[in-house]
């Protein structure tokens, strides 16, 4: 009989290769027990469908979870034309079978038009809530409510692969784009419908799946080896500009005290020689107030 390992502390960031067939959240507890780590966190979730890069932020890092959910994301993903399904995936129920007429000039005039900054309607099967429930749990029951339309930017729509009622598509998308809802979109400007047949995750801001593990491979190794898919807590802040203070500073710093700092306001990661002190916002009158604080050792 084996003995579960105590929680510790562990502070870092894993890069997942999450599996097809398993929620974000399984994957997180999967990861946690392996590496026995007392606090975890994601910096969004993939669906279930969805295959690829899930960071999972332990211990420390898990406070600037929140500073990798703005980054932009990047996919490939493979689409069904003719076929219209009720969650627009491939798990959901067929809702319009249509037939398909049109070329790879056609699909490409129509990819055209969803580049660059677009309006797009949340899918009724997504995490928003509506009067503190999730659109999904409103869907299931077969209601639908009236979601607005928001901007986002396709910042990279590219086709990599067509063939009569196929497609795959690379994605680079900002914040808040729902992949699922750019299919449905495109078969409809196509007069046919569509859905998301697969999807993979190939990188969430600078960090890319090249760099990522699958729980298998971590299984599979002794601890001190797993411990060297951590990354350190300030891999998810490399887009904020790096501020060092001196001894005395950092240390008001870590106690919640502003400190003076020279440069632009905005925020910024802040370091007291190698460490990470956290993140800082720099104010208009030239102070550097903390906003988030890396616990001691």
């Amino acid at each position: 009989m084996s003995v579960r390992k105590a929680w510790r502390r562990v502070d870092g960031v894993l890069l997942l290769d999450k599996p097809t067939g398993m929620t974000s959240n399984s994957a997180l507890q999967a990861a946690r027990r392996l590496f026995s780590a007392a606090k975890a966190g994601h910096t969004g979730t993939l669906d279930p469908l969805a295959s690829g890069l899930l960071p999972l932020c332990f211990g420390e890092a898990t406070k600037f979870a929140a500073d990798l959910l703005a980054a932009d994301k990047t996919y490939e993903t493979e689409l069904q034309f003719g076929i219209r399904t009720a969650s627009g995936d491939a798990d959901g129920v067929v809702v319009e079978r249509r037939p398909v007429a049109f070329g790879r000039l056609e699909l490409e005039a129509a990819l055209a038009r969803f580049r660059g900054a677009i309006r797009q309607t949340p899918p009724m099967y997504s995490a928003l809530k509506r009067d503190g429930r999730p659109l999904y749990e409103l869907a299931r029951e077969g209601l639908e409510v009236e979601r607005a339309a928001r901007e986002v930017t396709i910042h990279e729509l590219c086709l990599l692969d067509f063939s009569a009622d196929r497609c795959r598509l690379r994605v680079t998308c900002s914040k808040g784009t729902y992949v699922r809802s750019l299919a449905e979109d495109l078969g409809a400007a196509l007069g046919c419908g569509a859905h998301l047949s697969a999807l993979r995750r190939l990188g969430v801001g600078a960090l890319r799946i090249a760099d990522a593990a699958t729980l298998e491979q971590l299984a599979a190794l002794a601890d001190d080896d797993r411990e060297r898919w951590l990354l350190a807590p300030d891999s998810l802040l490399q887009s904020m500009p790096a501020v060092h203070l001196e001894a005395v500073e950092a240390l008001r710093f870590v106690h919640g005290n502003p400190v003076s700092s020279s440069g632009l306001p905005g925020k910024c990661r802040v370091y007291g020689g190698a460490r990470l002190l956290g993140v800082g916002e720099r104010d208009d009158q030239g102070s550097l107030r903390p906003r988030r604080v890396v616990a001691l050792l």
